[in-house]
């Protein structure tokens, strides 16, 4: 258990020393977490104290792809001050936050237990209120309070729901009630079932506020165009994944309650938060809030998908994200170093080897974004869609599920628009201007680019169909 928290340990004790020195060694200590996560594979689940963390199979696979999210943040930041004003004290506090935003996502995803689960996400809450303060503009001092405000309601509806559902389940299990692995083996027996259903309702709605579902859907990417993008990176590729556990662990569980209330409000919720996010991305007018609001609407799909039992799709979508959307960020830096809100032009005016690999590896980036094959998320939706019907069809769900699917091509097929129109706009529009990619953002989002090319390997889906 405890390597994989020495690493953001060390992080935190080195951000204590001179940052210009030490900045460079920060992406190979997160890298040391590889380690033991690498030597777990094969070894079936692994149980820490009496059961209270678990690393199982899914637990494994998304530690993995946070860590490697948080190496490629660790190498953009080495030239974060390149493209932005920031103290050397901002960025020291940056990097000591950035590791207790680690750690409480690490216990997060790691938790077989509701109330760790809990502390994790809050630790992580509290930490990148700091990390959004060290963007000394008025605008990022007043989207920090506002992201204390708004992810205080919605941890608050977690741990409400939580103590719900721990109430349900008590009387039966006793203390063990806190731990996810034994509610999901003796769900079918607890009597308060209409509780542990509000209590799901109350953490669900919670988790999605987080993730800035309906009827939440600026405050997000408001916070992520006010911060610096390392920020909006992390909210990506690391804080969503650890929410995204979350919820998968509680929706398993509620499918064996009522999977009908389970499809029903998850739909409702889901379609309803992109048929708004998708008009929202429709008039969107610069990058940070296109890649945000495209993160709600790939979140939402994701979360369809496992409540719909596509849960080979669902993983291999996540997988796909958590690298594309921080690989966008990081480039979003060396696309607006010129000038923020620029999207004419954006691709035009790098010179060089670094420069036309950047240019070619963010049009991928881009394509693979909205599911043009051979990209990761190609596959995942034709999997997951195929999988929804195929389940519907020996279900009562089967007008549900079709109806659902074609208002989700709907919405998507706006998305696309959107992201296309920016893609060729970016390429062929506007003027020529000299732009520096320095190495580290571009081995950043290279590593970013292996991975995601990495989840279409046999091996990698063989895996994940084992999950």
């Amino acid at each position: 258990m405890f390597e994989f928290l020495t690493p953001p340990i060390i992080i935190f004790l080195l951000s204590f020393l001179d940052i210009e020195k030490v900045k460079r060694f920060m992406p190979i200590v997160g890298a040391t977490m590889l380690v033991p996560i690498v030597l777990s594979f094969g070894k079936g689940d692994i149980n820490y104290f009496n059961h209270t963390f678990l690393l199982n199979d899914l637990a494994k696979y998304i530690l993995l792809v946070s860590v490697i999210v948080g190496i490629g943040i660790s190498l953009a930041l080495i030239s974060l001050d390149k493209h932005v004003t920031i103290s050397k004290n901002a960025y020291k506090n940056f990097y000591r936050f950035f590791a207790i935003f680690w750690m409480g996502l690490t216990l997060s995803i790691l938790s077989n237990n509701m109330g760790i689960y809990w502390i994790g996400l809050e630790s992580a809450t509290l930490s990148t209120v700091y990390m959004i303060k060290t963007n000394s503009s008025l605008s990022a001092h007043k989207e920090a309070w506002n992201y204390m405000i708004v992810g205080t309601i919605a941890i608050s509806l977690i741990l409400f729901g939580i103590i719900l559902i721990y109430a349900s389940a008590k009387p039966l299990l006793g203390e063990d009630a806190m731990k996810f692995s034994v509610l999901l083996a003796n769900i079918k027996y607890i009597k308060n079932g209409y509780l542990f259903e509000i209590g799901f309702a109350f953490v669900s709605v919670g988790m999605f506020v987080k993730m800035g579902f309906f009827p939440m859907n600026l405050w997000l990417a408001n916070i992520e165009r006010a911060s610096f993008y390392p920020v909006a990176a992390l909210f990506s590729g690391i804080l969503e994944s650890a929410i995204m556990i979350g919820f998968f662990k509680f929706s398993s569980i509620a499918k064996e309650v009522n999977y009908s209330h389970l499809i029903g409000f998850s739909f409702l919720y889901t379609i309803l938060t992109l048929f708004i996010v998708s008009f929202l991305i429709y008039r969107v007018k610069d990058f940070m809030r296109l890649f945000s609001l495209s993160g709600i609407e790939h979140m939402a799909i994701i979360a369809v998908f496992w409540i719909s039992g596509a849960h080979f799709a669902a993983l291999l979508h996540f997988g796909a994200h958590a690298f594309l959307k921080p690989a966008l960020f990081v480039s979003t830096g060396v696309l607006e170093s010129g000038g923020k809100y620029h999207i004419a032009g954006a691709l035009k005016g790098y010179k060089g080897f670094k420069g036309k690999l950047f240019v070619f590896i963010v049009g991928l980036l881009m394509l693979s974004i909205v599911s043009l094959p051979p990209s990761p998320m190609f596959f995942s939706e034709l999997y997951g869609f195929g999988t929804m019907i195929n389940i519907a069809k020996n279900s009562n769900h089967l007008i549900l599920m079709l109806v659902g699917i074609g208002l989700l091509l709907l919405f998507l097929a706006i998305i696309f628009y959107k992201f296309i129109e920016v893609y060729q706009s970016m390429k062929y529009d506007g003027v020529s201007k000299e732009k520096k990619v320095y190495f580290s953002e571009l081995f950043a989002i290279s590593l970013y680019g292996i991975c995601t090319a990495a989840l279409l390997s046999p091996l990698a889906f063989a895996f994940l169909r084992s999950i």
